[in-house]
């Protein structure tokens, strides 16, 4: 029984943070750069087990039930995603490729750290999927099954940002090729504006039904 909760928070957390967000488009980037890409994936996964258990041990009460704090964090991450998405389509289109550039666009770590947090706390959809969608399903369990599906929750996101951490480099050759480089760019760009779009939506379907 105790596996098959953990099986059952290693699952959900798959699937909540397996399609492009802005940490997975973050790390694929670091990771063709070959640029401090095991220091993200560390960070996002150390992100995750925060919000995570946030959400698990109760958190995903008082952000749903906060209308402000909604509002706030949904305008704030449309800003945000508005603004990343213009970041990329700019890389895509208007900087060379070359090798110096490729070697002034490596991040140091200070400002990794401070990518790595914006575009994870500055996410409305990381408190979504994390605190609210993982930590409401988790809220439901109590004692030691509450634990299992902690744990089950967080391996989830260990594994997942390992394996893109490494595939990226591995494919790196391949993926940092110039023409493929745009076009990671600019789905980047679109899946951002794509998700600030559905972030406003959801706020405005809120607003008319309080």
């Amino acid at each position: 029984m105790s596996l098959l909760i953990l099986a059952k928070g290693f699952t959900l957390t798959l699937s909540m943070i397996a399609p492009i967000g802005t940490q997975n488009s973050m790390l694929l980037t670091q990771g063709i750069r070959k640029n401090h890409h095991k220091t993200t994936a560390a960070l996002f996964i150390l992100y995750d087990v925060i919000l995570i258990s946030i959400g698990v041990l109760g958190g995903s009460l008082v952000l749903s039930s906060s209308d402000t704090l909604f509002t706030l964090l949904t305008w704030g991450g449309i800003l945000f995603l508005l603004g990343y998405g213009g970041l990329s389509m700019k890389s895509a289109f208007w900087q060379k490729v070359n090798q110096d550039e490729h070697i002034a666009s490596k991040k140091s770590v200070k400002l990794l750290l401070a990518t790595s947090l914006a575009v994870t706390f500055l996410n409305p959809h990381a408190y979504i999927d994390t605190v609210m969608v993982i930590g409401s399903v988790g809220g439901q369990y109590t004692g030691s099954a509450k634990l299992f599906f902690l744990i089950g929750a967080v391996l989830g996101s260990v594994v997942w940002f390992s394996l893109l951490a490494t595939g990226a480099v591995k494919l790196s050759t391949y993926l940092g090729k110039p023409k493929v480089k745009r076009v990671i760019d600019v789905l980047i760009a679109l899946v951002m504006w794509v998700i600030a779009w559905s972030l406003y939506n959801a706020w405005l379907a809120r607003e008319l039904i309080a």
